[in-house]
């Protein structure tokens, strides 16, 4: 026995060790990570197609804007951005719109959409009389200097900008009642609200806003953000951040969440959430939804590769440049300004509408038509033997201009209302559809029969179109023109490469459900093309049981056996495919279209369209055949959809495609393995920050356990080969059973949100907002992906032996320079430390250099500061430490070593939690904004450190505890690990607090408190020199 344990103590005490079984799982679990990163990198990439914005831009300077406005004036700054050439006259003229930069974001990001305001107005819209009238004028763009403040990792920061934001808003308001500085009309009402563009974490400063004591009421009205991660922040590493992310979002969902609109403060904001989708790699699109702050009613949450005429997603930096997208935002803008009103916009409603109008397709359900309200302003006249579609047949007109030189009308009956099965009427060219009173190709007419009396046509109709000829009978319909209602789609052609191209003319479509067509009996589809052309129509009234496939299949078996179903050669021009069980962000997948056969020749090449209805997100893939399918739909970490209306649906993919061929067409879909891992990445980054330390803390209750028995304080490595045997794979094992059954429990919660919020608002009911259950562990309420636990346990298992080993690495590597610059010993004749010798300072010394620190801690620096100064101080004790060992070959100071690179290890995975907000308060120097940080001056939340490195420095080693006391320190390391893996992402911050709480308890071990009696104290006294060094006892 006693000779096995001999034979065992040089393996125990070996820092370098390693199992067979080690090795093994850290090359899985490389391997692993490395398919991963690749498929982040390499694969299920959406495409690029931001075209660049030009402009001059001129700045002018608040200087005024100082100390008796703000508090930080001498930080911050205010600026108006002008358009060289175009309009420098540094007075404000219009509606006010204030920039707010993002995360280390520069106050110049808003020049490509304030260029493009003073182009549009400039260009187009001072020259129109009716846009004038209208209360259209200027955007005056303000933006502000945060001298690239870091919001994304200090909450207070974040509050300060705030803060900032409603002085600069009261202050900009002043403005346009200051006649020296202003050219507004003295007729118009003074602005009393201005419009907020916030970008990245900007859009979170935009809302933090309207939470703080200085908010001025109904200051803004109108927000529009891009790329912001409205639902939870993008890293937990600091408390302050996550505490105001969750009462700004509290504060929302219940203000939202009132019955009454008076009780509601929020009632007359509008808020725009714009995501760029899976380019964006800075912040995950999904972080973007609105779905668990705002209702329909008052804000959505689209992507850019939904917005017409854009069509492509975007990078965290292109969305504030990238062309397309900014003439969308300005468009946008413009048409809900109204100067003729205080607030500066149109009432909430028309708002809503006119974002709707320019932000989505026009094919989801809440597209708004305005064909139901519009008056019958054409009077179409006909020859009686007009060409009438017989009902039910299809309108295809292969070839415009066929009756050259004189329009032609085409008429297909609007089947009778409550006909089985609610039909649809879609219809869809390549030409571009006339508004009353232009002279194109091709215009389209939803009318009824007029019996109209002579004289009567001039009084009632703004447009006349006889197209009778000198025929003596004819028929007279009361039309409305539904060019206003057009949506516009990618072209698709044989020639098409991507949706974004913009070498030919989009397809016009027009889609309406019967009950909007119920005061009309014809389609008049008119032909004025002039001579013969390439434009083509097709146009029909379709049954969903023809048009739209539902999939009812379970997710396991759709990723087992794929999709592949065969559409009918007689379709419809436009056919829905509906996957509900589809709908996860983290899976992709691969999609087949087979190439149909087309005697005559195609029309167009099937264009398909990828959408959902959680966000507003739709892709559009022109010419298809093969196509990449990834989603921003339900996603790990992500609150329920509060209030939204209705449950998402899944995944649905609609393909236009030429029915003339007559011809089957194969679609097929099956997973995409690899390409899935990828999404892996962007929505659990912050688990490798987490996992790690549970790893560490079990292997620290192995290492105390076996000491506390044997007085052999093993090596990490070691630690880690035993775990691997014993309590890891156990303590996985109950994640993943846990993690199956809180994915159960958080989908039935859920469903009790959505009908808490649809039925009993007012009761007694439990609030639903307290629900906590997605913050947990990996956040996923899909028991499907339980292995999803033991994936990531395995990864971070792997990257903990290496940076043991890169630790040891550089110790060993410090420890050569060491020895070769200092040879003297730092330990007795014996061999034994002595604090005399190991430590580098007297107590003394120690003492002041402490209470030093901590002074600091508390006024000027951060505990932050004091970490990183801890953290080399420690690397510099296990150099000593790994010296002497190494030298002297004694148990007890490999034991002192292997004790202290293991506080080592702990502190390093500590310290990426700590850094960004030591970063803030670098960059705050930098800037020379000297005030002291308002946060993180709490010297408790470092002090333990402190006096556990110092102990470490003077070579002292811990106790054994063998009394019942040892079960507090096995099980206080087992809570640590405990919640670094289920509170850890989202609660990262805490993990220091409880290294923290653990480096007291080993600090009260070290000076064993149990034992300590008055006269051992005053020997310890006693053996201690003036000078403050330790006299060596007999």
């Amino acid at each position: 026995m006693v000779e096995c344990q001999g034979r065992r103590r040089p393996r125990l005490r070996n820092p370098w060790a390693c199992s067979l079984l080690t090795m093994v799982t850290t090359l899985l679990a490389f391997a692993v990570l490395f398919l991963m990163v690749q498929s982040f990198m390499t694969r299920q990439l959406d495409p690029k197609g931001c075209e660049m914005s030009y402009m001059r831009p001129s700045f002018a300077r608040f200087s005024d804007f100082d100390t008796e406005h703000t508090r930080f004036a001498s930080k911050y700054s205010l600026y108006l951005y002008r358009e060289g050439g175009i309009d420098e006259d540094i007075r404000v003229k219009g509606v006010p719109v204030l920039f707010i930069p993002g995360n280390a974001g520069s106050y110049k990001q808003v020049r490509p959409i304030a260029a493009e305001a003073a182009y549009h107005y400039h260009n187009v819209l001072q020259h129109d009389i009716g846009a004038t009238r209208a209360g259209k004028r200027p955007l005056d763009f303000f933006s502000v200097d945060f001298n690239e403040d870091i919001t994304a990792f200090h909450g207070q920061t974040l509050l300060d900008q705030a803060e900032y934001l409603n002085d600069a808003v009261s202050f900009i308001l002043s403005l346009y009642h200051t006649p020296t500085r202003s050219m507004r009309d003295s007729d118009l009402p003074d602005p009393s609200s201005v419009i907020i563009v916030g970008h990245s974490m900007g859009g979170i400063v935009a809302r933090t806003m309207l939470t703080m004591p200085n908010y001025q009421s109904n200051s803004i009205n109108t927000i529009i953000t891009l790329s912001a991660p409205h639902a939870r922040p993008p890293v937990s590493f600091d408390g302050d951040i996550v505490r105001t992310y969750k009462t700004v979002n509290d504060y929302w969902r219940h203000a939202y969440s009132q019955k009454w609109a008076i009780d509601n403060p929020l009632w007359h904001v509008t808020l725009i959430s714009i995501a760029g989708g899976g380019l964006d790699t800075v912040v995950p699109s999904d972080y973007a939804s609105l779905a668990s702050l705002v209702p329909e009613t008052h804000g959505f949450t689209v992507f850019t590769a939904s917005i017409p005429n854009v069509w492509t997603g975007m990078d965290h930096l292109a969305i504030t440049w990238c062309d397309q997208v900014r003439k969308s935002i300005v468009r946008a803008l413009y048409d809900v300004i109204d100067v003729s009103r205080a607030t500066q916009t149109v009432p909430r409603a028309e708002r809503m509408r006119g974002f709707k109008r320019w932000f989505l397709t026009g094919l989801e359900d809440i597209a708004e038509k305005t064909l139901p309200h519009k008056e019958a302003k054409t009077l179409l006249t006909l020859e009686d033997n007009s060409n009438f579609v017989p009902q039910g047949e299809k309108l295809v007109l292969r070839s415009l201009g066929q009756a050259q030189r004189k329009p032609k009308a085409y008429l297909l009956p609007v089947p009778p209302q409550g006909a089985p099965e609610g039909r649809k009427f879609t219809l869809l060219t390549n030409e571009k559809l006339d508004s009353p009173g232009e002279y194109g190709k091709l215009e389209v007419l939803f009318c009824s029969v007029f019996p109209l009396q002579a004289g009567q046509s001039a009084a009632l109709f703004s447009m006349n179109m006889d197209l009778s000829g000198d025929s003596s009978g004819s028929t007279r319909l009361a039309c409305k023109n539904a060019a206003s209602d057009v949506i516009t789609l990618p072209a698709s052609t044989r020639q098409s490469s991507q949706p974004f191209k913009r070498d030919e003319q989009p397809f016009s479509y027009l889609q309406y459900d019967l009950e909007d067509l119920a005061e009309h009996q014809f389609v008049a589809v008119v032909d004025k093309a002039g001579e013969h052309s390439s434009g083509w129509v097709i146009a029909d009234f379709s049954a969903p049981s023809e048009s739209v496939v539902r999939v009812n299949m379970g997710l396991q078996r759709l990723l087992t056996t794929g999709l592949s179903f065969r559409l009918p050669a007689r379709r419809p021009t436009v056919m829905d495919i509906k996957v509900p069980a589809l709908h996860s962000s983290l899976l992709a997948y691969k999609l087949h279209v087979g190439k149909q056969a087309c005697d005559m020749g195609e029309l167009f090449a099937p264009l398909l369209r990828q959408h959902i209805t959680d966000v507003y997100e739709s892709k559009f893939f022109v010419n298809v055949k093969d196509a990449n399918i990834n989603l921003h739909g339900i996603s790990p970490y992500m609150p329920p959809p509060f209030l939204a209306k209705s449950p998402g649906n899944g995944l649905s993919l609609q393909i236009w495609s030429d029915p003339t061929c007559d011809s089957t067409m194969e679609v097929s879909l099956k997973l995409d393995m690899l390409g899935s891992m990828g999404k892996l990445w962007m929505r659990y980054r912050l688990v490798f920050a987490a996992f790690p330390l549970l790893v560490v803390a079990l292997v620290l209750r192995q290492q105390f356990r076996v000491y506390d028995e044997t007085a052999i304080f093993m090596s990490f490595a070691e630690g880690l080969n035993e775990c691997l045997r014993t309590s890891l794979p156990f303590a996985f094992a109950a994640l993943t059973f846990l993690s199956i059954s809180l994915a159960g429990a958080r989908h039935q919660t859920s469903k009790s949100a959505q009908h808490w919020l649809l039925n009993g608002r007012s009761s007694n009911s439990s609030d639903p907002f307290s629900y906590t259950n997605h913050e947990l562990l990996l956040g996923s309420e899909d028991t499907f992906f339980w292995f999803l636990v033991p994936l990531f346990g395995l990864m971070c298992i792997g990257i903990c032996v290496v940076v043991n080993y890169a630790a040891l690495g550089l110790t060993y590597l410090l420890t050569l320079i060491y020895s070769a610059l200092r040879s003297s010993s730092m330990r007795s004749e014996d061999g034994r430390r002595t604090p005399t010798a190991f430590a580098v300072t007297s107590t003394r010394q120690r003492i002041i250099t402490t209470c030093i620190l901590l002074s600091l801690v508390s006024t000027v620096i951060p505990y932050h500061f004091a970490y990183m100064v801890l953290c080399i101080v420690q690397i510099a004790t296990c150099v000593r430490g790994y010296k002497l060992a190494r030298d002297s070959h004694l148990d007890t100071n490999y034991n002192f070593y292997n004790y202290a690179h293991s506080i080592l290890i702990l502190m390093i995975w500590i310290l990426p939690i700590n850094l960004p907000v030591l970063v803030v308060w670098i960059r705050n120097l930098a800037v020379h904004w000297l005030t002291p940080f308002s946060s993180h001056h709490n010297i408790l939340s470092i002090m333990p450190f402190i006096l556990l490195v110092e102990t470490l420095s003077t070579g002292r080693m811990i106790p054994r505890v063998q009394s019942r006391f040892r079960l507090f320190t096995s099980l206080f390391l087992f809570s640590i690990a405990g919640y670094a893996a289920i509170y850890g992402v989202t609660y990262a911050y805490v993990l220091h607090h409880l290294a923290n709480i653990l480096c007291a308890w080993l600090v009260a071990i070290h000076f064993d408190f149990s034992s300590l009696s008055v006269s051992r104290l005053s020997t310890m006294l006693e053996t201690m020199d003036p000078d403050g060094s330790v006299k060596k006892r007999p």
